[in-house]
């Protein structure tokens, strides 16, 4: 007897709920240490133009990591939170419509199996075999697209982008307070591009996505950021403010 064939690891497939669950994660991840790294570089880039107070950069870099940490946790919880209550809603009409016209419904499911390709009779046969083990699952994620296991969590989503971020923030916090002043700014604008070139690369590479055009968007929008308040600090700091 051959041995089957080893899996190709050039064709390493994520399917079905777990790349949804993946991409959700990945979401919030890459979301939050982007904004962590992009939003905390940005203001203390800004203040380090307009000052060299360690004191200063340091209070102003605290003060942006817990507003944005709080901030990012906060409207994902919201975010996510809607998401659940439409699927719990979505899935008690479901429950609903099951209990009040069965037969109707066992036609529904027939139809949406047949326009995946199945023939009629097959796309019956599988409908009532579906019906018959767990009417409600089978609809929810034939129909709805949602698996009833595996309801979006606005906890897990919170906490995910509160961590996210505050790990993101931390790296430009810290290098902007421990160089010494002639080179701080450096520091932070290297460790920050190259911080942004990781993340970049990582989200594609998780998202099956091509990894040039993920890094370049995200370094050229974080130079941009801290070009700009920079020079807006720079500003204020020659006129006093």
């Amino acid at each position: 007897m051959t041995s089957p064939p080893a899996p190709d690891p050039a064709h390493d497939e994520a399917h079905g709920g777990g790349l949804g669950a993946r991409l959700n994660w990945l979401r919030a991840a890459v979301l939050g240490a982007n904004d962590g790294v992009v939003s905390t570089a940005g203001l203390v880039v800004g203040v380090a133009g307009a000052t060299e107070s360690r004191a200063a950069l340091l209070t102003a870099g605290l003060s942006g990591l817990l507003a944005g940490s709080m901030s990012m946790a906060a409207g994902e919880y919201v975010s996510v939170s809607s998401q659940r209550d439409s699927e719990k809603a979505a899935l008690a009409q479901e429950k609903r419509e099951l209990r009040e016209r069965p037969e109707a419904e066992l036609d529904e499911l027939t139809g949406l199996l047949a326009a995946r390709g199945l023939s009629p009779d097959v796309a019956r046969e599988a409908a009532e075999q579906l019906t018959a083990r767990d009417a409600l699952r089978a609809h929810a994620r034939v129909e709805l697209g949602i698996d009833p296991d595996a309801l979006t969590d606005p906890w897990h989503a919170a906490g995910a982008s509160f961590l996210a971020f505050t790990v993101g923030a931390l790296l430009p916090l810290l290098a902007i307070v421990l160089p010494p002043a002639s080179a701080r700014l450096w520091v932070t604008v290297l460790s920050v591009l190259a911080a942004l070139t990781f993340t970049g690369w990582w989200s594609a590479r998780l998202g099956s996505a091509p990894t040039g055009p993920a890094i370049l968007r995200n370094a050229a929008g974080g130079a941009l950021a801290m070009a700009v308040t920079y020079g807006a600090g720079s500003l204020l700091g020659a006129a006093g403010v």
